[in-house]
């Protein structure tokens, strides 16, 4: 029973720690809303998502079962396509 208790602890302590880390990576917003407004649209979209998510792990005081966080990490992978697509278009008008 004990060794149950000690993982389910080394668990739940790894998914605060990794909720923690990815809270570190909140997506920014960098790219150019003058050049290219609906790419900027989508980021801040993608920043909004993360932020609710943060609120919902803290309203639950948990990470719910590491799907928050794993939904986080897809936000952030999300974020850096929009750039790489704003990235793109900027090299394709030049």
């Amino acid at each position: 029973m004990n060794f149950k208790l000690s993982v389910g602890s080394a668990a739940l302590a790894l998914a605060i720690l990794a909720g923690g880390t990815l809270a570190a990576q909140t997506p920014a917003n960098n790219v150019s809303a003058s050049a290219h407004p609906n790419l900027a649209a989508a980021q801040r979209l993608v920043t909004q998502a993360f932020q609710k998510l943060t609120a919902a792990q803290r309203a639950n005081r948990m990470d719910m079962k590491g799907h928050a966080a794993k939904a986080k990490q897809l936000l952030i992978q999300a974020n850096q396509e929009i750039k790489l697509a704003a990235e793109i278009a900027n090299q394709n008008h030049k």
